[in-house]
């Protein structure tokens, strides 16, 4: 029979396009996925398998996501997925911060002054729709770049279950003796005007005005150092916070620094011994001598003048005045600091605020009552200079406490707040110290997260839990009308907690107080049956750490405590902190097993992305434009635990090696066309370099699925481009391309090859599938067909090992490795000198080439008898390889043009073209695969 030759050939043929398409076909796959339910498969299938949770931490529902959140969820979605893949029933319940200040800000600029007339459960109804409104919209963009999740009911902490739960911890904590009410100093924001918790403070360059300030000496100096007595005395203290003076009611000194006594003539100063220099130089005082020296210890309950008020100042000593800046002798402002606040309750000062919640002075000197703290400064110096108290005063720029929401200054101001206490007793220590020791119970990646959050919880001071705002959950407790004393009944509390599962929060705003408290309920101290509420809220970072609490309760498969939190560096201070805080006081133990932490993103030139800086990547734009996929396998690309660098350009780069893993796969997927999985030739028979790639195959499966175990994706990304870009595409793929093209269709060498390649690709689809969730499940669809196959990879397991045993053939690898080495690296050279024959004219193409290459011995050994293997590798006709003399000899290498002609069929060269007489343009390798084609015809 006669047959037409280019027929016989195989030629690759895939509806696998070369072209993804991402922007137009993952919206189509998001649609399938939402339609087969894709979650609700997984979570069925996985049930009852062993539980990894990762406990979602709720991202703010206040605009569209940006790259952090990209960067954050997408590597949350890598290890929900690899640990499903792995075997886990990994359940993902997404969640939101609804309630806070950035929402009511939001919805005061939009109500203005409508707002003053409005009642509070209309603000808390605005409030809610705006946070809806964000919720719904980046809901929909995390779905956009792949993530898998409950999203069609996540957790919200404006849900009536989840503000039911934060009012149980809220009354846990108080039943158990760890909340008070008192007056304290805490940051306040004078913008919002609310306390702030220290989570919510961050310090930023601010330019103030630094004075230095004489206090005369009121008492007998003579108590202080004999050689004093009839002197005018006068202490010098510095401060950057002018505004405070009104309320100094003490000087401050460290009873173990040595104070200097500095003779300028007609006065005396009292300086700390250290400081000397640097205060003469900036208060003009280089003249004055030294005439006595004593501790610090003999100014306590020295009396002073104020500098411009009628009123007597005490000193005090204090040991966290320092000599490293000032003068050593500390203006305190009991209400304005808080070593101030409690040095003032050690000598019983007034610790009265005079600043109102806006930052205006209540009253005062007519030079600045009721003017706003920061610019009554001026005044307050203009004063100073006027009563001749100035000694010295500058402009400095230094780094000042800011609000984190609206990056204003803020100030230490005493408020009566509610706090918990970190010293109450419980079992086992107090709430610090066992917190501490939860710390070291808990898997830190990176390591040095366990001294970060170890450091926070061993200094700060009680937090505080109140906010004086409307958005968020209240501060559920009655005060008795009659005489003021704080409700304390188990059965109101468990009323309002009910209350909130029914109802939610807003109902706190709709009913008063004796239609929400149990029947005949009265106050313990005097007997009355009436009650106001409250009206403060909770600060939301004690609601976000009773996620646990309200998420992992054990419905859906969802068990306490949680196997990873895994959130950005500044939720040390942040959720982290305040989930370790409440889980311990709840329930005595850290919530979550381990926690791992992600960088930053930045731009190419290291500064942090910013609306203001206009340096951001969108990632939902990036998804419109170039895919969603290609924002997962940026998130892989880098190292997640360190600050991570971004551009469009980067992701461009990124979308170049997408293309190279897609096209591998597409190269795989188009040599398949004509193959099933009866035609799979058993391993045992199969050519060893195809045995050889299962085996490679095999290890990097184990190298990533071990790289998924340790968070590891930027490794994975890595080896799986360079694995499919290198081992497979430019050596692997080029060798067997003869086979698959040439042989005969059914040949045993071919459906070896197609063997390989369908194991390679039914392997690296699932490690691929985490990360590349788009591709990998439409690569799943154009596998070959096998019965039982899951209808998506994403409801399939990890490959266990070659040929699904779990080992691996260490005799082929022991055998090809060296040789797979030595063709790479021979290729180099050769591919060097195949380019110089096409310049010099020698060949037109590498298929006219013939080869001759000398060898060192060592190499000729590893080489000799993968003549053929070397010759598909280089894509040339012939190739001569020759031991050399001996291995000091070089490398040689020598390009002719190859003998005999040029097949029809195959296009290489060969000296037997014309030896078949029924098909005489062909040469000998051709000629045996029309003879296998024509036996297979006739049978």
């Amino acid at each position: 029979m006669s047959l037409d030759l280019k027929s016989t050939l195989n030629l690759p043929k895939t509806a696998f396009p070369m072209k993804a398409n991402l922007v137009q076909n993952e919206p189509k796959r998001l649609a399938r996925w939402k339609e087969m339910d894709i979650y609700g498969q997984i979570r069925a299938l996985r049930k009852g398998a062993p539980a990894f949770v990762l406990h979602d931490g709720p991202p703010y529902a206040n605009g569209p996501i940006h790259l952090g959140h990209a960067l954050n969820k997408c590597l949350k979605d890598f290890v929900v997925k690899s640990k499903t893949m792995a075997g886990f029933d990994s359940p993902y319940i997404p969640g939101w911060d609804c309630h806070g200040l950035p929402i009511e800000i939001k919805v005061d600029e939009a109500l203005g002054r409508k707002k003053l007339e409005m009642p509070a459960i209309s603000v808390r109804r605005a409030c809610r729709k705006y946070a809806e409104k964000y919720v719904d919209l980046q809901r929909e963009q995390f779905k956009r770049i792949g993530v898998f999740g409950r999203f069609d009911e996540p957790y919200s902490t404006m849900n009536p279950g989840y503000e039911s739960v934060t009012a149980s911890v809220f009354f846990s904590f108080l039943e158990n003796g760890f909340i008070y009410k008192g007056l304290r100093p805490v940051f306040w924001c004078m913008r919002d005007q609310t306390a702030l918790a220290e989570a919510e403070v961050e310090y930023e360059m601010h330019t103030s005005p630094s004075v230095w300030v004489k206090y005369a000496l009121a008492s007998d100096p003579s108590f202080i150092d004999e050689r004093l007595a009839g002197r005018q005395v006068d202490t010098i203290i510095w401060t950057t916070t002018p505004w405070t003076l009104p309320s100094s009611l003490a000087i401050a000194f460290h009873p173990e620094v040595e104070y200097v006594a500095l003779d300028s003539g007609d006065q005396v100063y009292i300086i700390a011994a250290p400081l000397v220099a640097a205060t003469t130089e900036k208060c003009g005082l280089q003249n004055a001598r030294a005439i006595t020296r004593f501790p610090g210890s003999r100014m306590e309950r020295a009396l002073f003048r104020h500098p411009f008020l009628d009123r007597e100042v005490l000193g005090v000593l204090a040991t966290y005045v320092t000599t490293d800046q000032g003068t050593g002798a500390v203006h305190t402002a009991p209400s304005h600091g808080v070593d101030d606040f409690y040095t003032g309750a050690k000598y019983q000062l007034d610790q009265t605020c005079n600043v109102d919640d806006a930052g205006r002075y209540r009253e005062g000197l007519p030079e600045y009552a009721g003017k706003f703290i920061f610019d009554a400064n001026p005044a307050i110096i203009e004063l100073l200079k006027q009563h001749g108290a100035l000694m010295a005063s500058e402009r400095i720029e230094h780094s000042y406490p800011h609000c984190w929401r609206c990056h204003q200054p803020v100030i230490y101001r005493a408020t009566e707040q509610w706090f918990i206490s970190m010293e109450t007793p419980m079992s086992g220590g107090t709430l610090r110290s066992r917190a501490l020791d939860e710390i070291k119970r808990v898997k830190w990646d990176p390591a040095w997260g366990e001294e970060r959050i170890s450091n926070m919880i061993a200094t700060r001071p009680d937090w505080c839990i109140s906010r004086q705002r409307i958005w968020g959950v209240p501060i559920a407790v009655f005060f008795c009308d009659a005489c003021g004393a704080l409700l304390k009944s188990k059965a109101a509390n468990q009323a309002v907690v009910d209350l909130f599962a029914r109802e939610g929060a807003d109902s706190w705003y709709l009913k008063d107080a004796a239609a929400i408290l149990p029947s005949g309920t009265t106050c313990e101290h005097c007997g009355a049956n009436a009650f106001r509420k409250e009206t403060d809220i909770l600060d939301v970072w004690f609601e976000s750490g009773t996620s646990q609490a309200a998420v992992l309760n054990g419905n859906e498969g969802l068990p306490w405590p949680a196997d990873l939190y895994l959130e950005g560096g500044d939720q040390y201070r942040g959720w982290f902190h305040s989930s370790l805080l409440c889980a311990v006081g709840y329930k005595n133990q850290a919530p979550y097993r381990m926690v791992a932490t992600n960088g930053w993103t930045l731009d190419p030139q290291g500064r942090a992305m910013s609306k203001s800086l206009d340096n951001g990547v969108d990632p939902v734009e990036t998804a419109n434009q170039l895919g969603g996929e290609v924002v997962r396998l940026w998130v892989a690309s880098v190292d997640f635990r360190d600050d991570v660098r971004c551009s469009d350009e980067l992701m461009l780069r990124v979308a170049d090696n997408y293309r190279k893993i897609r096209n591998t796969f597409r190269y795989i997927l188009s040599n398949l066309y004509d193959f099933s999985v009866e035609d799979a030739v058993p391993y045992e028979e199969m050519d060893p370099l195809d045995r050889f790639m299962l085996d490679r195959t095999s290890e990097t499966a184990a190298r990533i699925v071990q790289w998924y175990e340790e968070l590891a994706f930027h490794k994975i990304y890595h080896l799986l481009h360079d694995y499919c870009a290198v081992d497979l595409s430019a050596l692997y793929f080029d060798v067997i391309k003869d086979r698959l093209y040439t042989a005969a269709a059914r040949s045993r060498k071919r459906r070896s090859a197609q063997t390989a390649i369908w194991k390679i690709s039914e392997i690296l689809v699932r490690l691929a599938a985490p990360i590349m969730s788009f591709t990998a499940d439409e690569v799943w669809e154009n596998l070959p067909h096998m019965r039982g196959r899951a209808a998506s990879v994403h409801l399939e397991t990890f490959p266990t090992g070659l040929e699904g045993s779990g080992e691996r053939d260490s005799e082929i690898a022991r055998e090809w490795k060296p040789v797979f080495s030595a063709m790479l690296a021979l290729r180099e050279e050769v591919l060097k000198s195949l380019e110089e024959a096409r310049r010099t004219k020698i060949i037109g193409s590498n298929i006219e080439a013939r080869v001759n290459i000398v060898a060192a011995p060592d190499l000729y050994s590893v080489l000799h008898g993968h003549d053929e293997d070397l010759r598909n590798l280089l894509k040339v006709s012939q190739i001569s390889l020759q031991s050399a003399a001996d291995s000091a000899q070089p490398l040689g290498i020598e390009v002719a043009f190859a003998e005999g002609s040029k097949c029809e069929r195959c296009w290489n060269y060969s000296v037997h073209v014309g030896e078949n007489l029924d098909y005489p343009t062909i040469c000998e390798r051709c000629s045996e695969a029309l003879k296998e084609i024509v036996e297979y015809a006739a049978q």
